[in-house]
C-alpha cells in the first residue's frame, strides 16, 4: 500500500491492524457498507462495475482490500448486483483472505438506486453486526477502488473525535460557470462564473455515526427509490434533515471509476504503487 504524499503521490506506508498505536482509538465498533451495485454502463460493455479488472483484479477486489488493510473496520457489507451474487460473494471472500482479513462479511443485492442499495446494506449490517448507536458506519463506493488507508483512517477519527457525519474532500481545481438553457442551435448561456475557492468535490468512504445515518435515511426514505430523487450521497440526506457533515482532506488517488479514461488513470496509479 502506499501513503499519499500531500494528498498527491506516494510513498511507502506498512498494512495497518487493529491493534496498531497509530490507528484511531479503538472505543468503538467500525462498520462499512461497500456499494458495488453498479451497471458500468459508462464503462462500456464490460459488464457491472464491481466485476471489471483493474491490473488483472475486479474493482471490487481493490476496494475490499484497501478496507481490509486500513487497519479499522470490522465488518464489512458488500452490495452486489443483483444477477450476480454468487460471483461477488466469492470475490469478496478471495479479497478479504488474501488481505488476512476475517472479520464478519455478508454480500447482498443491491436496488434500483443507489440509495436503495445503502438502505439495503444497512438493513443487512444491522443483521450481521447488530452496530450500537455510536458504532462508525463507512459508506464507501467500490468504484473508489484505490482510495488510501489513510484516507479512511482520517474519517474514522473524526468521527470517533465527535463528528456525527464526515466527508473527504478534494479542492475543485476547475473554472466553474454556471449556465442557462440551452438555445435553439444547442449552445448555452453562461450565467454566472462560480468561486471555486468554497467548492469541494466530494469522495468516499463518508463516515458516521450509526444513528446518524440510520436517521437520515429513515428522513429520506420516500427518495430512496425514484433515481430522479434518491440522493446521490449520504452526506446529503444527513443535510436534508438538518445535520452537520463536516470535511477532511481527501486524495487524488481515490478516484471515481467511471469512464474508460479513468480506468487508464487508475491503471497509472497501481503501476505507481
Amino acid at each position: 500500500m502506499s501513503r499519499p504524499d500531500d494528498r498527491g503521490g506516494s510513498e511507502p506506508e506498512a498494512p495497518m491492524t487493529p491493534n496498531d498505536p497509530a490507528a484511531p482509538v479503538r472505543g468503538v465498533r467500525v462498520h462499512c457498507v461497500l456499494v458495488a451495485a453498479g451497471s458500468g454502463t459508462r464503462l462500456g460493455d464490460r459488464g457491472p462495475k464491481a466485476f471489471v479488472e483493474l491490473a488483472g483484479r475486479p474493482l471490487l477486489a481493490h476496494a475490499l482490500e484497501g478496507l481490509a488493510r486500513s487497519g479499522v473496520v470490522d465488518s464489512i457489507v458488500v452490495v452486489g448486483p443483483a444477477g450476480r451474487i454468487p460471483d461477488a460473494d466469492a470475490a469478496s471472500r478471495s479479497a478479504l483472505a488474501s488481505a488476512g482479513w476475517t472479520g464478519p462479511l455478508a454480500v447482498v443485492p443491491g436496488g434500483s438506486t443507489r440509495q436503495g442499495s445503502v438502505v439495503a446494506g444497512l438493513a443487512a449490517l444491522d443483521d450481521l453486526a447488530a452496530p450500537d448507536e455510536t458504532d462508525v458506519v463507512l459508506v464507501h463506493d467500490a468504484a473508489r477502488c484505490l482510495t488510501p488507508g489513510a484516507q479512511i483512517r482520517d474519517v474514522v477519527e473524526a468521527v470517533v473525535g465527535g463528528h456525527g457525519a464526515v466527508i473527504p474532500v478534494v479542492p475543485v481545481t476547475d473554472t466553474l460557470k454556471r449556465v442557462g438553457e440551452a438555445s435553439a442551435d444547442g449552445t448555452e448561456p453562461v450565467t454566472a462564473t462560480v468561486d471555486r475557492a468554497v467548492l469541494r468535490a466530494v469522495q468516499t468512504p463518508q463516515g458516521f455515526t450509526c444513528a446518524v445515518v440510520r436517521s437520515a435515511h429513515e428522513f429520506g426514505a420516500e427518495r430512496a427509490g425514484d433515481e430522479s430523487l434518491a440522493a446521490t450521497d449520504d452526506a446529503g440526506l444527513v443535510e436534508a434533515a438538518g445535520g452537520q457533515v463536516v470535511v477532511v482532506p481527501g486524495s487524488m488517488e481515490a478516484l471515481k471509476v467511471t469512464t474508460p479514461w479513468d480506468l487508464r488513470v487508475a491503471e497509472l496509479i497501481v503501476a505507481g504503487r
